[in-house]
């Protein structure tokens, strides 16, 4: 949610900023119209209502008085259900502006228009040709998409033997180095309710994403960034307890809508995945530090992990309507040839807190919203990254060095 005096001083700066992010389903103007009359409306409330105590306190003495109070009852009456529904109306209407850009933002309107700023690692050498995931899952038996379709549908898999512990040793130790790095650890509900998820800018934007659950209200999570955000729901946050670091593992469902005609061979892109996410609330001054911090620890496990990768600065097109600058990792897949997102970094500034009602006291006791930053640190994606670089020619792949004290084994072997 924007600032809504934003939304007074400069309309068309947030008409231009809809134009470049292609929201074209909100009237600027018209909110700007029910604002005015909102304001209007409320400023005659309180009027009625002072005039109304005033005459009260004549009713006694003065029978016109009661009957003047009497016959205000009722237009204050529809006055005010006027102002509930003027602000009803309003809100939605607010809750469609995207949060505004940081200057750094490229312009473009998909991954090819992202803006690459460094290639880190060697690409793994093969004097074979190297084989994708999908295909090393099925020779190791370790990924079974057939049977997640059997038992769920198409997008669900499993990880199965050496694979499902390849992955749950990555997972834990990702935690483990998070942690050092300052972050509590939360094992997070994988459900959430409305409010959350509004909270949190994935709805309405993304509402096409959103698993419901029939006859509640509560959806299951795409992330837990949603509810490690909404954690912090209508708290009042100190500047001494800041920066706030969290992190979560948790299993993300998502529809995918609107990802079809997309590369979908193996597990990249999946209906339930596996996520450690990195959580920031800090002071608005600290945001892009925080952002950077997130971007360091991202580079940080893929480089132990003997990944190589690229950052890119993710065009306005590409990103998401509560992002004011994102960042994307793409590690090198070996058997699909190229680059692929494996982490999504996000400075949301206070976007999610304006709608959540996060704030915190200033050194000067002022009430700010605090800014959040949503960063991943690994997915399933990164277990996969893992199958094509450190494969060999039999099949088999090689475990990376930190995880072997978690896998047990250095190496998985066909059969």
């Amino acid at each position: 949610m924007i600032d809504i005096k934003i939304l007074r001083d400069d309309p068309a700066g947030v008409k231009a900023n809809c134009l470049r992010r292609g929201i074209t389903n909100v009237d600027v103007d018209a909110l700007v119209a029910l604002d005015g009359e909102l304001r209007s409306v409320i400023q005659n409330i309180e009027a009625m209502r002072a005039k109304r105590n005033e005459l009260s306190k004549q009713c006694r003495e003065n029978p016109e008085a009661r009957d003047q109070v009497k016959a205000m009852k009722g237009e204050l009456a529809e006055k005010e259900a006027r102002e509930t529904a003027l602000r009803a109306e309003l809100a939605a209407g607010m809750s469609w502006l995207p949060n505004f850009l940081d200057k750094r933002v490229p312009d473009g309107h998909g991954d090819e228009d992202n803006v690459e700023l460094r290639v880190v690692g060697e690409m793994p050498q093969f004097d074979f040709k190297p084989r994708d995931h999908q295909e090393l899952g099925e020779i190791l038996g370790i990924i079974d998409t057939a049977r997640g379709g059997k038992v769920a549908q198409s997008g669900f898999f499993f990880w199965k033997g050496k694979g499902a512990q390849l992955a749950t040793a990555m997972f834990f130790w990702v935690q483990q180095e998070l942690v050092k790095r300052g972050f509590t650890l939360f094992m997070s509900p994988c459900a959430a309710k409305e409010k959350t998820l509004f909270g949190t800018g994935y709805l309405p934007f993304f509402a096409d994403e959103t698993y419901q659950l029939a006859g509640e209200d509560l959806a299951l999570i795409g992330t837990s960034e949603q509810t490690l955000i909404g954690y912090h729901a209508d708290d009042l946050l100190t500047s001494e307890e800041m920066p706030l670091r969290y992190t979560s593992f948790t299993p993300c469902f998502r529809t995918e809508a609107g990802s079809y005609g997309k590369e979908t061979r193996g597990i990249f892109r999946v209906h339930q995945f596996h996520k450690v996410e990195q959580i920031i609330f800090c002071e608005p001054g600290d945001s892009e530090a925080a952002h950077e911090e997130c971007l360091v620890n991202e580079e940080y496990l893929l480089q132990q992990l003997g990944l190589p990768y690229r950052v890119v600065n993710v065009c306005v097109g590409d990103l998401g309507a509560p992002g004011f600058m994102k960042y994307d990792t793409e590690a090198w897949f070996a058997g699909y040839g190229g680059y692929r997102e494996v982490c999504s970094n996000s400075n949301l500034t206070d976007f999610q807190t304006r709608r959540l009602g996060v704030r915190y006291k200033d050194e000067n006791g002022k009430r700010q919203f605090v800014h959040t930053i949503s960063a991943t640190a690994v997915t399933d994606r990164v277990v996969c990254a893992i199958l094509e670089n450190f494969q060999e020619a039999d099949g088999s792949v090689r475990v990376p060095e930190v995880l072997q004290q978690y896998t047990g084994f250095d190496r998985i072997e066909a059969g």
